[in-house]
């Protein structure tokens, strides 16, 4: 099956107001900034959106809060470098806020992509964290039940890419983005590099294409912090 679709644009135009949205990277690192850009181009409202951090200056998930589409974040960060999209908003009570330790946030992805729909931790025990959630002890250690975290959608970003979806990743681009590939009913990759299908070796592949739903190249990506730092405003 060729999942490659012929711009960003196409990629994301399935994703309806409402929707659960999870969106790969560390900060910039692996972030899928032109994916991103042509979801506000697309304009749904009222998503979710699952992500490290809350997104910083006015591009990319920052730009995202800005416009309105988001009414809720999952994250670990909520303030980073510079997130007064998100903190003006939350302070205005217009975005609520759901703060999963990252660890926890990583593992509650990769347990919604394994099918399984809870774990326990000793993340967070005793902590406003854990308040109402189930608590049960483990040799002699407290531990919190958490639930598996799945989407609707994945965003994200990978290095090389086939027609079939067969993806690898640059460096530490990889963070969040093979485990949101396989918790979301349909992914959506932005590739820097296509490759024929056979051309990527089976070795390298990290995340298999029975994964993924729709492939875009975007051959020179952009980085969020080098836009950041020319004070770029999307849209």
């Amino acid at each position: 099956m060729d999942k490659i679709c012929e711009s960003a644009a196409a990629a994301v135009a399935g994703i309806p107001d409402g929707a659960s949205l999870m969106v790969g990277g560390f900060g910039g690192a692996g972030a899928p900034i032109e994916l991103i850009h042509a979801l506000i181009d697309h304009g749904p409202k009222n998503l979710t959106v699952i992500n490290n951090n809350a997104g910083n200056g006015h591009v990319g998930i920052a730009a995202m809060i800005e416009q309105g589409m988001v009414s809720k974040m999952v994250c670990s960060f909520p303030r980073s470098a510079d997130p007064r999209a998100f903190t003006e908003r939350y302070l205005a009570g217009q975005i609520e806020l759901e703060l999963v330790p990252q660890g926890t946030l990583a593992e509650r992805i990769r347990a919604g992509g394994a099918g399984i729909p809870a774990f326990y931790t000793p993340t967070s025990y005793g902590t406003e964290l854990a308040e109402g959630k189930p608590v049960a002890e483990f040799d002699g250690r407290m531990y919190v039940q958490e639930r598996c975290l799945k989407a609707d959608f994945a965003l994200i970003k990978a290095e090389e890419g086939d027609p079939a979806g067969n993806l690898t990743y640059r460096m530490a681009a990889r963070n969040f983005n093979p485990l949101m590939a396989t918790a979301a009913n349909c992914a959506i990759v932005q590739v820097t590099k296509l490759q024929p299908l056979g051309g990527i070796d089976p070795e390298r592949v990290v995340t298999p294409g029975i994964f993924i739903d729709h492939v875009v190249e975007i051959s020179d990506p952009a980085q969020e912090e080098a836009l950041n730092r020319m004070e770029a405003v999307y849209p």
